[in-house]
């Protein structure tokens, strides 16, 4: 079910019902541990791309493009093919293609880690196997995408230290495997959230991500 993208009276419907029923759609889970063994390899003075799969793509880059040190972020897809890469065939869940961002920091602000810890805290429920809130399927299932070695490790060693303090009440599924294309959405799917606020969907799944990164995160936060 993608409720943000069936005939707008069923998602009114859809997300009027959401609305009333406590439903854990927006993670909010409060603000998780750091990790401090990141490699000195990561903190470069050149860009840096980072490419994350966590759910909806509108919820997600706008959560990245409110952190300070994040140049740009772009929605997409990553996974599967490049034939495969467009929003219609990707929604049938059987293209290995996730619903990506591909975000572009300068590390000496924010490092790889970090990114982590609010993609973890606010972005996404990392617990959650294929699917996100009320969306189903592989498309939305949580990935983190690594392009070398250090962000593979890096990833790897945070998951695991998170899992052992049981800073989630169930263990986290989130995917590390390597970043093989990542290919960008159709153009009506960028920026979406800043383009349509008042849309049903953000106003109910990603405004509440938005506020809580200002609330967990005000160092990070920029308007």
């Amino acid at each position: 079910m993608a409720i943000h993208r069936t005939n707008p009276f069923r998602s009114f419907l859809l997300t009027l019902i959401l609305l009333l029923v406590p439903v854990a759609c927006s993670p909010a889970h409060g603000q998780i541990p750091a990790y401090a063994g990141e490699p000195p390899s990561l903190a470069t003075k050149d860009k840096q791309t980072a490419v994350l799969a966590g759910g909806c793509f509108w919820g997600v880059d706008a959560v990245f493009k409110h952190v300070k040190g994040v140049k740009s972020v772009v929605s997409g897809y990553s996974g599967g093919s490049a034939s495969a890469a467009n929003y219609e065939t990707v929604s049938s869940g059987t293209t290995g293609h996730a619903e990506s961002v591909k975000i572009t920091y300068d590390p000496s602000q924010v490092r790889f880690s970090e990114l982590l810890r609010i993609f973890f805290s606010v972005a996404t429920d990392p617990t959650q196997l294929n699917r996100q809130g009320p969306d189903e399927g592989t498309q939305y299932r949580s990935v983190i995408f690594y392009a070398n070695e250090d962000q593979k490790q890096t990833a790897l060693a945070y998951i695991e230290q998170l899992n052992k303090a049981k800073v989630f009440s169930r263990p986290i599924v989130t995917e590390v495997v390597p970043l093989k294309a990542f290919y960008p959405a159709e153009a009506h799917h960028q920026n979406f959230l800043e383009l349509h606020p008042n849309y049903p969907y953000i106003v109910f799944n990603d405004l509440p991500k938005l506020r809580a990164l200002q609330r967990q995160f005000p160092n990070f936060y920029k308007k």
